[in-house]
């Protein structure tokens, strides 16, 4: 039963290489007889493997099925499948990050340690281009697997002052935004629902004991603290426009909308930069006034007698 294993797995592995295969080649090099190679086939037929007959050369060729079985990869195409993960992760085509962090915790759980050493080498030479916010691929994989599996995690946090803390909780998902990764998990001590920026974070390794998932309540809470929680300013406005339409403008990564009536809404946002926050409260178009916080009421003075001396 293992060398039939091992042989199916070793035709596998030729099939997967991209060219037409004869019979005959297929037989000499799995030492067996032309019969044995096609029971074979069959058997890999029967897994889900779409191996086409190929006529003229009585061979075969590995073609595309209606679903994704398994793969196998030689040790430089592992290495070289988890490099772009690990690239894709970390926010280089929009849309495939969260996708890409799955996957890649997949094929890290399988790698070998020897990959998994060349893996990390060549992420350490290699020089991403300069963002804010840049999170450990390392980081990344434990956060990634701790909410697949349900595990606590105690990590050291760093806030937006610089005040360091532990925090202990259980993980629930990853949020990424465009331009950072968040963890939405119930604090423990806190006993509420907080989001925790990527880029401020050190896991402490081994985690924690598996938990029961909480049921998770309308994301809008956790939304509010991805859109301002995590910055040194937070700030309401008043627009006077309708929540739907100021909605459509605002991601809600961004910021929170709320309907005060039908052509007034308050905005709940937030920045590292009180220039940014005026600034872009401004060019959205909408008339507004800052219900809080009054620093940020006498940034919006100071920077409009600016642009009227301009």
């Amino acid at each position: 039963m293992l060398e039939t294993s091992a042989r199916l797995l070793k035709l596998l592995s030729l099939l997967q290489t991209p060219r037409d295969w004869s019979g005959e080649t297929l037989a000499r090099e799995l030492g067996v007889g032309a019969r044995t190679v096609r029971r074979d086939v069959d058997k890999l037929r029967n897994l889900g493997y779409p191996v086409e007959a190929v006529a003229g050369v009585a061979g075969y060729r590995l073609g595309a099925g209606a679903s994704l079985p398994p793969l196998l990869l030689d040790d430089d195409e592992a290495v070289a499948v988890a490099i772009g993960l690990r690239a894709s992760a970390a926010g280089g085509v929009a849309g495939l990050e969260e996708s890409s962090v799955r996957a890649l915790t997949k094929l890290e759980q399988v790698l070998p340690s020897r990959l998994r050493h060349r893996v990390r080498l060549l992420q350490s030479v290699a020089v991403p281009a300069a963002q804010g916010g840049v999170v450990d691929p390392e980081v990344l994989l434990v956060v990634a697997a701790v909410c697949r599996d349900h595990q606590q995690l105690r990590f050291d946090y760093r806030s937006h002052d610089g005040t360091a803390s532990v925090r202990a909780t259980e993980p629930h998902r990853l949020v990424h935004t465009g331009r950072r990764w968040y963890l939405t998990a119930w604090d423990l001590d806190r006993e509420d629902w907080r989001t925790y920026r990527l880029d401020r974070m050190t896991p402490r390794i081994p985690t924690g004991p598996r938990f029961t998932p909480r049921e998770v309540p309308d994301l809008a809470a956790t939304g509010a603290g991805i859109a301002s929680g995590a910055y040194r300013y937070q700030a309401v406005f008043r627009l006077r426009a309708s929540a739907a339409k100021v909605a459509d403008r605002l991601a809600s990564s961004v910021a929170t909308v709320e309907a005060v009536d039908d052509t007034t809404c308050l905005v709940s946002t937030g920045s590292n930069s009180l220039d940014e926050l005026v600034l872009y409260m401004g060019l959205l178009g909408f008339a507004f006034e800052v219900v809080s916080p009054p620093e940020v009421a006498d940034h919006v003075r100071a920077v409009a007698a600016r642009l009227a001396g301009a």
